[in-house]
Order: C-alpha cells, then structure tokens, then sequence
C-alpha cells in the first residue's frame, strides 16, 4: 500500500502561553488529512535544535513563526509532495538533507516537528489506525505511569521556589485511569494544604501550584502531607520525582549554581549539589531526578549518577537533548541512567525514535515529555505508548493542554482493554 502526499500547509497559531508555534497539515491522495503542532520550551537547553522565530519584535515580540511557516509552505511542501506518507524515514530524511545543517536552523525545528508528526498522523489515518498503533505495532499495549508536575518554580513559575518541577509518580496504581486518579486527587489535596496555610497561588506554566515558600525543601514536606491527607503511602503507592532544571542556575564563568530565587547570597558547587539530592533522597522516596545537574557538567553528572543511580533514576533533559551524539557520550562516562524524550528538541519523529531505541538497548529508561509551552496535540500520549517507554511527563492535571494528553491515555487504555499493561517496563 501507498498513499501519496498531496499537499504540505503550515500556521502560525497559539501555544499555551500564549506564544507563537507552528502547526502543518499534511493531505493525501486517499483523502486522509491529519494537522499536529510543535511545542515550544520555556528552558531549552542550548544544545537542541532550533525552535525558528521571526525576531520581529512588532509581532509577538520577536517570537512569531511566520518564517517558518513559510518554509512549510517554500521548501518542505515541493520536496514531500508525491512522497509515500507511509514511509515516514524518507519523509524526515527528505526534511533533514533539505535543512542540511546541525541543529535545523534553516528549516527550524518546529517547521520540521509539526510536519513530520503530521505526516505520520495522516498515514495512520490512511491505514485506519491509531497513531500508537501505526507506530508501535500490534505489541504497543504499556500505559506509561505518569509525573504530574503538581508544584511548579524556577522559570515556569513567578515563585521564589529555584527547582522547576515537583512531580509524584503513583506507581503502587494498577492501572493508568487509577494512577490518574490518584495524582488528581493528591493535586486537589494539595491546594486544600495550601489553601490551610494561606500560601494558594495561582499556577506554573505546567499546571502545579507555585506558591512562595520558606525554604525549596518545603514543597516536598508539603507534597507529603498532600499524598497523606488524600489517604496514599508515600514510598508505597506514590513516589516523588524531581527536575530542578539546574542549567538554569548555573553560572558558567563561576562555574557554580545559582540559588537566586530563594537565596540569592547562596551558591553551591556541583557537590554542593549532588550532596542535596543525597540529602533529599534519604529523607523523601524520590525515584527520579532529571536535569539535576547543568547541561555540560560532564563530570558532575559521572559523580552523581555514581552516588545515586542505584537507587534513583538519574535522567538527562538539556544534556542530551533526545540527541543521539549526545546520548552515546553520556553512555561512554556513565552519566545518568535515564534520557528524557521530546521530539522538538530533534525535530523528527524518526530520530526521535532511533534515540528512544537506542536507550531501551543499552538498558537505559526514557520519559516521553512535554514542554512548557503545549497546545491540544496529543501525539506524545500515543508516542508514549508506541514506544513503551512506560513514562510520561505531561503536567498537572489542569489545564486542557496538559489535560488532553491524559484524556488519550484514558481511551488507549480503553481501547486495549484486558490486553494493557501499565507502568516502566522494569517495575
């Protein structure tokens, strides 16, 4: 079977922060059409591909994509259309060899990411498959357990709070609707916590809370009394996850990180760090921490995936950037244990999947993610089972772009019936 690509469009619409990304449609022969949108990231790291923005500060302050949206339009379309949309390597080869350079900075990567999704949304539609399914095969039945974000600071958030991401993983669940319930009821506890202690703020750009605190630890001691007052063991059925997006604090010419939103006399080395997470870790069931190091403190990461990655699953965001290159490095020093998977930091679904495959062989974890800036495009839900990865990040359960991902989990796992598993393959 073939279904031949047709027409490429692109638009400039909204993320959920109100800024500019791109969405494309793509339209076969057959008459299957299928739109996705790029997401966009708050705190990218600098070694992912290029999100194109106009740099036009009279529309949207310099971040409109209407370049990129051209370059759908100019480039991308002549070059795919007649192309065999259920070939999806040569549609991201084509795209890949037309851009010609290291980090998509001629095509941009959120042109490239919303055609490449779009493309293998509208061959799934041809064939009259799920996308899961189309990608995944006739075995893709993992439900991944989720991180939901319930306490935001650092960039994502106007707190005095220097991590990004507080997250709990409701492992002990049996099921992916009953560790959804679960994380909601403990997101609906916690402000009722909050709420108690006169510190209800308004929420992160992922959803979680982000109210001001006396110290960065107190979000873990007021996540604890959440999970108890919503009748959950801690350690038991609920587990935390961190990502403190250290890159963000880091000092490049002090070579040190940052304390400035909580404490901004402190700074602390990469040991001082490292230290903190040992700390945290003995004290709280923490059972992953990604980025808790910078972006390119190679050896900083060696040390602390040696220190926990026993007992804690060591994941890398800005260090690896869903990069093969990257990730084969981090393999050879044995720093981190987990990778950290978004498909807009690469800009193709098939490198994103080779990526994926190559963790999963060398018996590495990978977390399917979101990023700060999401729109209705569920594709990492099915991506997340395609690849069964067992993982996912996609925020607070608030805010329909957070929301929407795990509405599609619930109808996957609906549509699997008894054949669904849940949870990291490992667990």
């Amino acid at each position: 079977m073939s279904a031949k690509i047709v027409d490429v469009r692109g638009l400039e619409i909204l993320d959920s922060r109100g800024k500019p990304t791109v969405e494309a449609v793509v339209v076969l022969d057959d008459g299957s059409r299928a739109r996705a949108a790029a997401p966009g990231g708050t705190s990218a790291g600098k070694h992912e591909a290029l999100e194109l923005r106009d740099g036009d500060a009279r529309r949207y302050g310099g971040d409109g994509t209407l370049h990129a949206v051209r370059n759908i339009r100019d480039m991308i379309a002549p070059a795919l259309i007649g192309c065999d949309a259920l070939d999806q390597q040569r549609i991201d080869r084509a795209m890949i060899e037309l851009d010609g350079t290291p980090n998509k900075s001629k095509l941009g990567a959120n042109a490239m990411t919303a055609v490449s999704l779009a493309a293998a949304r509208a061959a799934a539609r041809s064939l009259g498959h799920p996308l899961f399914r189309y990608l995944g095969g006739a075995g893709a039945n993992r439900l991944p357990a989720p991180m939901l974000n319930i306490l935001n600071g650092g960039r994502h958030a106007s707190n005095n709070v220097d991590f990004q991401e507080f997250m709990i993983q409701p492992l002990g669940a049996a099921t992916f609707a009953e560790a959804l319930r679960i994380g909601t009821e403990i997101y609906h506890a916690l402000a009722k916590v909050l709420e108690k202690r006169k510190a209800l703020a308004g929420v992160g750009h992922e959803g979680g809370f982000a109210p001001n605190l006396q110290s960065n630890e107190e979000a873990l001691q007021l996540m604890s009394d959440a999970v108890s007052r919503a009748g959950y063991g801690l350690g038991r059925e609920v587990f935390f996850c961190l990502d403190p997006a250290a890159t963000e604090l880091y000092d490049p010419k002090k070579q040190k990180y940052h304390l400035f939103k909580s404490d901004p006399e402190r700074w602390m080395s990469s040991d001082d760090l490292i230290e903190l997470w040992e700390q945290w870790s003995r004290k709280y069931p923490i059972r992953s921490i990604e980025d808790g190091l910078a972006e390119d403190d190679w050896d900083g990461w060696t040390r602390l995936t040696a220190a926990l990655g026993d007992r804690c699953q060591i994941v890398g965001d800005d260090l690896f950037v869903t990069n093969q290159e990257r990730l084969c490095t981090g393999l050879t020093r044995k720093a981190a244990n987990s990778i950290l998977i978004k498909i807009n930091q690469i800009g193709t679904l098939t490198e994103t999947l080779d990526t994926v495959q190559l963790a999963r062989r060398s018996g590495w974890t990978a977390v399917m993610s979101h990023r700060s800036g999401e729109t209705e495009d569920t594709s990492i839900a099915d991506l997340s089972v395609a690849t069964g990865v067992g993982q996912i990040k996609t925020g607070a359960p608030c805010r329909t772009d957070r929301v929407a991902k795990y509405n599609q989990l619930l109808r996957i796992e609906a549509m699997l019936g008894d054949a669904a598993t849940y949870g990291p393959p490992s667990s």
